[in-house]
Order: C-alpha cells, then sequence, then structure tokens
C-alpha cells in the first residue's frame, strides 16, 4: 500500500479520496455490490498461546459470513486452567460480549484488552480475507519513510486533506439529519394513524417491518429452507434447559456444501408429550405472531426414528430472565429496557391487530414467567415456550374455553386462575391473567436494578414465603386468603423512574382483574418514560456526590407514599382508557 501511494499523482489521490468518501452504499452513481467476508469461525477452542508476540488461531474452518458488511473476529481469554481461542463473524455495530469493536476497519487482527460481559479478554477485529487466523499481540511500529520528498508531499497535501474532512463530515451531517427528520416525521404519522373498521391491508413491506431483523443468531436463513419430509442436518451441541414437557439444546445447523454451520435452539419432545409440541408449533406457525419481542421461529419437525418431535428457533446465548437476574445487578437504564421490551411482546401477543393495521387473532401465554422470557445480546426480552398458549378465536365457545383448564405455574396464577373463577364470556379475562403474572416478573426486574439501594440476592415472587415449587394450595392462602403480594420497600420509591414502575406494578397485579392495566397501556406508560432518563440519570449521578448526611429523604414532605407514587405517575402517566379502547 505504501508503494502505491508514492506513486499516485497530487490529482489521483484527491480524485480516489473524494470517490471513496461520497460514493456510500445505495447512492447514485456505480451500483455498489456487496461482498461477503471470508473469516475464520471455530466459535471457543483451547489454545497454546500464551498471548505475546504472534499467534495463530489453528482454526481449520473457514467460513462465509452472512452479511456483507460483517468482519472477521477473534478473541482470546485466560483462565484459570490455561488460554482459549474465539473465531467468528460479527456485525461491528452491534455490541459483542458487551464491548463495541472499535477497530473493525484494520487489516490485520491486533489484539487489545478489552472488559467484556466474560471477564478480561483480548478482542481484535479486522476486514481482509481470514485475518482472524494471525493474531497480533505487540504494538506494529510502521518504520518512516527514508525520502524526505515524501514529508514534503505531505505537508503540501495537508491543508486540502483538512478541507476534504470538513466538506465530507458536512455531506455526512447533512444526510444523517435529513433521515432523521424523515424517520420523526414516519414515526409521528404511525402513531396518529387510525385503522379502518375494515382493516388495512398488510403489503409485503409491513411484513418486512414485522420481521426481527435483530435475532441474536445467525440463523435468520434457517426458516427458507425447504427440506419438506428430510430433517434438517442439525447436531446437538449442549443441554441449555431442561422443562416439564421438553428439553432444550444449543445445536449446529450444519450447510451441506460447506463445513459452516449456524447457532439453533431445538426443543426436543419425546413421544408422550406430542399435544404440547404440537399446540406450540400451531401457535408459532402463525405468521402474524413474529415479532421483535417473541422468540424467531425456524421449523418443527418429526422424528420418528427416535420417536420425538422438535422445534427448531433462533439461539439467544445470554440465557432466560430469571438467569440473567440471578447472575446481574441491572441498571435503571436496563431496567427500562428490560420491562418495556417484555410489555411490547405481550401487548403484540394480546392485540387484536397488527401494526399495518390488518386483523390478528389474540394470543394468551397462560404460563409467564422469568424463565419463559429470553434475553438477547441487545438487553431486550423476547417471549417463548408457547406449550400452554391459546389462540382466542371468536369461533371459541364458552364449553371450549372452559375444557381449557386451570394452566400454568402456581407461583405465577393470577388470584381468579387460583381459584377457578374465570369469566367465560368475555376473552378479556384470559389476557388480564398475563397482566398479573407479567408484574410479578417487573417486580423480579426492579428487585436486581440498582437504582433501588441496596440489591439482595435474586429471588422469584414471593420468595421465601412459600417453598421452591409451591402447589396450588399454598399459592391461594397467600394470594386469596392473605390478599398478599410481594413487597415493595419505600426505599424503591426514591428514584422516580422505579416508583412509576412500582406504582405500574401495583396496578397490573391488582385483586380485581378488570382494575388491571392492558398490556399496550403499560408499554405505552413505561415509553413515555424514555424522555425522562437523561433528566433521571443526572439528578442520580447528582445524588450519589451528596454525602449522605446531607440527604434529605423524599418523604418527608409526604405522609403516605401512595400519594407520593400518584403525584409522580400523573407526571408521565398515558390516559390508558384511550389505549384499551383501541
Amino acid at each position: 500500500m505504501k508503494k502505491q501511494r508514492r506513486s499516485l499523482s497530487l490529482l489521483g489521490v484527491l480524485c480516489a479520496f473524494f470517490l471513496t468518501a461520497l460514493l456510500e452504499p445505495g447512492s447514485a452513481g456505480i451500483p455498489f455490490l456487496p461482498l461477503h467476508q471470508l473469516c475464520r469461525f471455530c466459535d471457543l477452542r483451547l489454545s497454546s498461546c500464551s498471548g505475546a508476540g504472534t499467534c495463530m488461531s489453528n482454526c481449520n474452518i473457514t467460513s462465509i459470513c452472512l452479511q456483507a458488511f460483517e468482519v472477521c473476529v477473534a478473541i482470546w481469554r485466560k483462565n484459570e486452567t490455561g488460554f482459549s481461542i474465539e473465531t467468528l463473524c460479527h456485525d461491528p455495530s452491534k455490541p459483542l460480549y458487551g464491548i463495541m469493536l472499535d477497530d473493525s476497519r484494520n487489516a490485520t487482527c491486533e489484539m487489545k484488552e478489552k472488559n467484556t460481559t466474560s471477564g478480561m479478554a483480548h478482542v481484535c477485529s479486522c476486514n481482509e480475507e481470514e485475518c482472524n487466523d494471525k493474531l497480533l499481540f505487540s504494538p506494529i511500529i510502521n518504520k518512516p519513510p527514508d525520502d524526505p520528498l515524501v514529508y514534503v508531499i505531505l505537508v503540501s497535501l495537508l491543508p486540502l486533506l483538512v478541507m476534504g474532512i470538513v466538506v465530507v463530515g458536512m455531506l455526512y451531517w447533512y444526510r444523517s439529519y435529513r433521515q432523521r427528520m424523515l424517520n420523526q416525521e414516519w414515526e409521528s404519522s404511525m402513531k396518529k394513524r387510525k385503522p379502518k373498521a375494515g382493516g388495512l391491508d398488510c403489503s409485503d413491506a409491513c411484513a418486512i417491518m414485522m420481521d426481527d431483523d435483530r435475532s441474536d443468531s445467525s440463523s435468520t436463513h434457517a426458516n427458507n429452507l425447504n427440506h419438506n419430509t428430510e430433517p434438517l442436518p442439525i447436531d446437538l451441541d449442549l443441554l441449555v434447559g431442561k422443562g416439564r414437557f421438553a428439553q432444550v439444546y444449543k445445536a449446529k445447523l450444519k450447510q451441506t456444501t460447506s463445513e459452516q454451520f449456524e447457532t439453533v435452539a431445538v426443543k426436543i419432545f419425546p413421544d408422550e408429550e406430542y399435544a404440547s409440541w404440537k399446540n406450540e408449533k400451531d401457535i408459532f406457525s402463525n405468521t402474524d405472531l413474529r415479532h421483535e419481542n417473541i422468540l424467531h421461529f425456524l421449523t418443527a419437525e418429526e422424528r420418528k426414528l427416535e420417536k420425538q418431535y422438535w422445534l427448531i428457533t433462533a439461539f439467544h446465548p445470554r440465557g432466560n430472565l430469571q438467569e440473567y437476574l440471578t447472575r446481574h445487578v441491572i441498571s435503571w437504564e436496563e431496567l427500562h429496557v428490560l420491562g418495556s421490551s417484555l410489555a411490547r411482546g405481550v401487548a403484540h401477543l394480546h392485540s387484536d391487530r397488527l401494526a399495518c393495521g390488518r386483523p390478528k387473532v389474540p394470543i394468551v401465554h397462560r404460563d409467564l414467567k422469568s424463565s419463559n422470557i429470553l434475553v438477547k445480546n441487545d438487553l431486550t426480552c423476547c417471549l417463548c415456550d408457547f406449550g400452554l398458549a391459546l389462540c382466542l378465536d371468536s369461533s371459541l365457545s364458552v364449553d371450549d374455553l372452559a375444557n381449557s383448564g386451570q394452566v400454568g405455574t402456581a407461583r405465577y396464577m393470577a388470584p381468579e386462575v387460583l381459584e377457578a373463577r374465570l369469566n367465560l364470556e368475555n376473552i378479556e379475562s384470559f389476557k388480564q391473567t398475563d397482566i398479573y403474572s407479567m408484574a410479578l416478573v417487573l417486580w423480579e426486574m426492579t428487585s436486581r436494578c440498582e437504582a433501588i439501594g441496596e440489591v439482595k440476592e435474586y429471588e422469584p415472587a414471593y420468595g421465601s414465603k412459600v417453598r421452591e415449587h409451591p402447589c396450588v394450595e399454598s399459592m391461594k392462602d397467600n394470594v386469596l386468603r392473605d390478599r398478599g403480594r410481594p413487597e415493595i420497600p419505600d426505599t424503591w420509591l426514591r428514584h422516580q423512574g422505579v416508583a412509576v414502575i412500582c406504582a405500574t406494578i401495583k396496578e397490573c397485579w391488582d385483586h380485581d382483574p378488570e382494575a388491571r392495566l392492558t398490556a399496550h397501556c403499560v408499554a405505552e406508560r413505561i415509553s413515555e418514560m424514555e424522555d425522562e432518563l437523561d433528566k433521571l440519570s443526572s439528578r442520580s449521578s447528582s445524588a450519589e456526590k451528596i454525602p449522605e448526611e446531607l440527604k434529605i429523604p423524599m418523604e418527608v414532605e409526604i405522609p403516605e407514599k401512595e400519594v407520593k407514587i400518584t403525584e409522580i405517575q400523573d407526571i408521565i402517566a398515558v390516559d390508558c382508557s384511550v389505549s384499551d379502547k383501541k
């Protein structure tokens, strides 16, 4: 590259610079043909590399990245027993193990020490072919050119270079500003749009909007495979979960023409649990279910030789919400993201219309709990495990609804489910049971948020008041006889945002089902707090700098905490009656 730069004339340098800066993908002019990156892809493996000098990954698998903008990545870790190296493809615009890649345009893989979610590690990224095979741990020092003429040329070009950067920066700023304005206009028009009585026809563009383009799994193309009766080439890798009806494995979906594979999750039902498999398959097969906060479904298979039934879905390495809360204390911003995405997922499930206005059959989950909610890499939630879900089709009779049974997990059952007094004449009563369960999950999230003050070890709703797997009768004593709910200490209410979350939780676990909020209302209420995040964060930061003896408790001027919650809630409350009518 240095020899080529020396041979370029002044005019050639300027032309190459401006052509590179202005001809962006998708702009008018020469069409841009994206080329997919070729990288080493061996996931995690042991290595003899000591983290000094130059090492080879010793990965013998070469993979073509799924997207043209993905780059090659290598991660070196040191643990108690030795060293390991992980090689893969990744989108540099998204976080990887909690960090952003800042050297994705390098031609070589220069290792830098980073503090990832899994501990300290050395990470590098580059965009040359198989560049993540050779790992450089020592800094590369380029020798200065010997020819003094180079210095003269560089000094002469410096003013032009600065001017060119300024012009390109202004053009980029203008394009970004214009795109942002267009996005805001589109969002405001979508909020004001009201669906017609007969519903709108969902076009292909609307269907694309509903697609889960941000899935953590690399298997976004797996559901396009037309395998008919032939089973997919899947190798089960690791058992990651076990429930009442099935086991969940991390697995590799192999490509028939190469050694490349895609990571998927496989839920395996034994032969005697065919009914649960069929119900979940039928729920997932409804294309209207697709949403960014619903687990991305790929396909279902009947493995008759093994006497098993499989559901193949996207894989999310962070695991379920219960596991995540057990291992992590979350910030206020993370609580906002987790709670907002959970409410949006339940709202989509319960909705009778898609975002584009086309009618949709509402679905109730009926087993909503923290272990049935997955955490994606961007810390948003997605709902899973629809084995007990029920489609609220208008053709269902009262007898059909009555025969659906008393189902769910006793700890998360609503009062009306515990005493079997659901109003079968109104399908909304089924949605209200999900809202009660969602309130308990929101409480679990809040109990692990650092904004509440002292954070205790994770425990599920009702904690030690009941045993680990309580029966229905035990929950009746706590929920019906004692009218008990998980405790919300006064210290939680000192943070304004948490106080609003707590007020929302109380409204959602109300003993009277009809007094509870809808999922759509909860999603809107939490969304309204987004504009207040910066203000709340700045207040929290200022409070941390004030000595404890100078802090004045907020409760001094307000004798009753209920009044305080109501006053704070009025600041950002959403008119739920309008949302419910929708």
